[in-house]
């Protein structure tokens, strides 16, 4: 049997209705939609001090690797590269809030990568997905956007310090801020008028106009394999396991599983890919895929690997399998060209593209319900505790405690799942720690 169409077998391409014209064009849309990573993920991580050519080459590696897995083993069209909001986690709640050193946090990620990968095996997921409120769920992805957002908007200088009121408006007539601004309001309009690639779009020429302005300036460097390579196998996981290790593991492990569910469930449900009973066909190897990549992430120097949401502009586009990721993979790959150019993009050109993936990540809370104090309490404290505290750990310790204890004062502690009730005893064991720390 020829190769095609032994590969359109393993695919389903007949099942699924699929082509190749459309599968490719469809890949092509999926890495169009989230190639801003690619400039937003090393800007975010360069300030641990990580060097900034070797993390964008960690991000498209990961981002292909990650991509294949999917794509190859699982047979879905649903890309992978580094998190948002899990780098941001990273970089200003593990690195810069608790003086991690960037080594062990990324030996952490990969602990995290092990763990998923172990619970993936022994089958432990099943009990955490449905030990957890999806009400919770929601709130953490809302809160994790506002705490992106609220980073977009301090990096851009809309938002700045302030001594009486915490925080204040910045200077507007600020060159960098004006130029924040204008990339802010552009990739907005993109979006409103359905241009897939508004993000890249936004950036590249919010970059352009920060270069033509004299906001950003690029040196033009030579750079080798060996620069490229100045995080890969850097990470220290003897340091990971003495430093808050169980903190910092779990929320990468956390926000990793819930990031994926969630994203299949969107992409799934669009994609019309679930099977006659609702559930999801390869659940095993959508997570074993997933745990992969975050291990490669944290091997090459980069962040919590997950499932990208803006897959579905590649469903959107007809893809309906595993093909449409592994193009989205082999872009990745190529994109690794771009890692010199990457020191030309000023954070002007990237907040905005913070702010307005916050933007989308709050749209979640719509399914909250928000009439039901006993759900929407513990929700709003966790959104909200979130990015006011600058850590995702706080908010879910303060949504699942007040959850808890408003079942348990309800007289509803019956209908509480016995994995929520160990999750709120650590929290509050946690809170005791660090007041006491």
């Amino acid at each position: 049997m020829p190769l095609r169409l032994r590969l359109e077998r393993y695919f389903e391409f007949q099942a699924l209705g699929a082509d190749w014209k459309t599968e490719v064009l469809a890949g092509f849309t999926t890495f169009m939609t989230m190639a801003y990573i690619v400039f937003v993920n090393p800007a975010i991580l360069h300030e641990t001090g990580m060097p900034l050519a070797a993390v964008t080459a960690a991000t498209c590696i990961s981002a292909a690797a990650g991509s294949f897995l999917m794509g190859g083993i699982a047979r879905y069209p649903i890309a992978l590269a580094p998190g948002m909001g899990l780098n941001a986690y990273f970089t200003y709640a593990v690195v810069k809030g608790m003086g991690v050193p960037w080594q062990a946090a990324l030996g952490a990620v990969f602990l995290s990568g092990v763990a998923f990968l172990v619970l993936t095996l022994l089958g432990v997921r099943q009990l955490i997905l449905s030990a957890i409120p999806h009400e919770l769920y929601a709130a953490v992805a809302a809160g994790v956007g506002l705490f992106i957002a609220f980073i977009g908007f301090r990096n851009s200088g809309i938002i700045v310090p302030n001594a009486a009121t915490t925080v204040t408006l910045g200077n507007l007539t600020d060159k960098s801020t004006a130029l924040a601004l204008f990339g802010l309001l552009l990739i907005a309009a993109l979006l409103a008028w359905r241009v897939r690639a508004a993000m890249l779009i936004g950036i590249l020429a919010t970059t352009a106009a920060g270069l033509l302005t004299g906001v950003a300036k690029w040196t033009p460097q030579a750079y080798s394999l060996g620069d490229l390579a100045a995080t890969a196998g850097k990470l220290d996981i003897a340091a990971a396991l003495r430093i808050g290790f169980l903190e910092i593991v779990f929320v990468f492990l956390f926000i990793d599983l819930f990031d994926n569910i969630g994203t299949l469930v969107a992409v799934g449900k669009k994609a019309n890919l679930f099977d006659k009973v609702g559930q999801i066909p390869r659940i095993n190897r959508i997570l074993f895929s997933d745990a992969l990549a975050t291990i490669v992430g944290a091997c090459s120097g980069t962040s919590t690997v997950v499932s990208y949401i803006e897959s579905a502009a590649g469903v959107a586009a007809g893809g309906r399998t595993g093909v449409t990721a592994i193009v989205t993979g082999m872009l990745f790959v190529l994109a690794l060209f771009l890692a010199p150019v990457v020191g030309a993009i000023p954070a002007a050109a990237t907040a905005p593209a913070l702010i307005i993936v916050g933007s989308m990540m709050v749209s979640v809370v719509g399914e909250i319900a928000w009439s039901d104090p006993e759900v929407a309490i513990p929700a709003f404290l966790t959104m909200m505790t979130i990015p006011l505290t600058f850590s995702i750990a706080n908010g879910l310790a303060f949504g699942f405690t007040a959850y808890s204890l408003l079942k348990i004062l309800r007289g509803k502690f019956r209908e509480v799942n016995w994995f929520v009730y160990l999750l709120t005893a650590l929290f509050i064991l946690r809170f005791v720690y660090v007041a006491h720390g």
